[in-house]
């Protein structure tokens, strides 16, 4: 029978697996089956078979002296990721503060979660009318300029799954065809930024260009949005030049190097 909750709903395997990883910390390092079961609130069975499951997958481990658990090193390569986001958006601050006070349009910074763009980072025109793009937001990365710039850099198969996922029409202008989204991308790729032109959101256009690490993978990308009464045809090829050095120097704080050609 399925745990429950204070209030009498069962609890899922995935939060008594949640709450089990969370009972670790630097006081207690290895727990065993019954102290966990008594924490969490469980049978010893249930307890025992999600260790198990979470071992095969490298999120626990078991001393094999004392039989009890501790976190294991799959949990630390994913931190190691969400380490590698927060480095991102620390480096990129500085710079797109200069950029936002550069040009007082909204500047942010995202990264691909999946087949969308998650804003880690941004800063508002002070302007009335401006774009809005709160952190922890996602949108389809499709659709816009941010998404687009780093999907241009990924494997076939990421951009396969993203076609795959579906290409939902957020406004009239959405590519939903995925034949031109891959000319799009070929596009990005060719002049080194994407330009979205209110396919995201009606009455907004975007600028966005792609931060590589030491590696030169694109990592993450910056944006900057306005509405299309000021980002006209003219001004979105004033602003590109800006959106493209701040990256460049954002990516290279992040220890990319540019290569000379020979």
């Amino acid at each position: 029978m399925s745990p429950r909750n204070p209030d009498g709903s069962r609890l899922s395997s995935v939060a008594t697996s949640i709450r089990l990883l969370k009972a670790f910390s630097e006081e207690q390092v290895e727990i065993g089956i019954s102290d966990l079961a008594k924490r969490l609130g469980v049978a010893k069975s249930t307890v025992h078979r999600l260790a198990v499951t979470l071992v095969a997958d490298g999120m626990l481990e078991q001393n094999p002296d004392t039989g009890k658990y501790r976190l294991g090193l799959s949990l630390f390569r994913l931190g190691s990721l969400v380490r590698r986001r927060m480095n991102v958006s620390n480096e990129a601050r500085p710079l797109l503060r200069e950029l936002r006070e550069k040009v007082n349009e909204t500047v942010h910074l995202a990264v691909l979660d999946g087949t969308e763009i998650m804003y880690v980072f941004n800063l508002e025109s002070t302007q009335s009318i401006r774009m809005r793009s709160d952190v922890g937001v996602r949108k389809p990365a499709h659709c816009t300029a941010e998404g687009q710039v780093i999907l241009a850099y990924q494997p076939p198969e990421v951009v396969e799954q993203v076609v795959r996922d579906g290409l939902a029409a957020r406004t009239p202008q959405t590519i939903t065809d995925p034949l031109a989204l891959k000319k799009v991308l070929e596009g990005v790729r060719a002049r080194g930024c994407a330009i979205e032109d209110e396919e995201s959101e009606l009455g907004m256009r975007c600028i966005a260009a792609p931060l590589r690490n030491d590696a030169g993978e694109v990592v993450a990308a910056i944006g900057l949005a306005g509405p299309v009464s000021r980002l006209s045809r003219k001004a979105l090829t004033t602003f590109v030049p800006h959106v493209v050095e701040t990256a460049a120097a954002i990516s290279a704080r992040l220890g990319h190097r540019t290569r000379i050609a020979g």
